[in-house]
């Protein structure tokens, strides 16, 4: 794939995963065949910042864990009320690195070699 290409995809997703996964995303982009370039555009990855906001205001419901895809958690939080508001406030903290380490499961998924 064209180095131009990938670094336009890098700028305008570099927020959607953790700064460690950049490189490797990077690497992998440039072995990606151009006949997979348009199977990228259409990958939608969730956004942190919304994913912070559902937790923050939403969080005891599960909504935020909904969101990412865990469905097991979100059902969880949603039947103890959040853990009884301890899980929630636990998941303030770690929500954007779950929804990032979620969208990379998904980059991978989508690219496996």
């Amino acid at each position: 794939m064209e180095a131009q290409k990938v670094d336009m995809f890098m700028m305008a997703n570099a927020k959607y995963f953790e700064g460690y996964q950049l490189n490797a995303i990077r690497e992998r982009l440039l072995q990606l065949d151009d006949d997979k370039w348009p199977s990228l555009q259409f990958l939608q990855f969730k956004e942190p910042t919304t994913a912070l906001l559902l937790s923050i205001f939403l969080g005891e419901l599960g909504v935020d864990r909904f969101y990412i895809g865990d469905t097991g958690m979100g059902v969880g939080k949603l039947l103890t009320c959040g853990g009884l508001y301890v899980w929630t406030i636990v998941d303030w903290f770690l929500i954007q690195g779950a929804t990032k380490e979620k969208n990379m499961e998904l980059f991978n998924r989508t690219f496996m070699f």
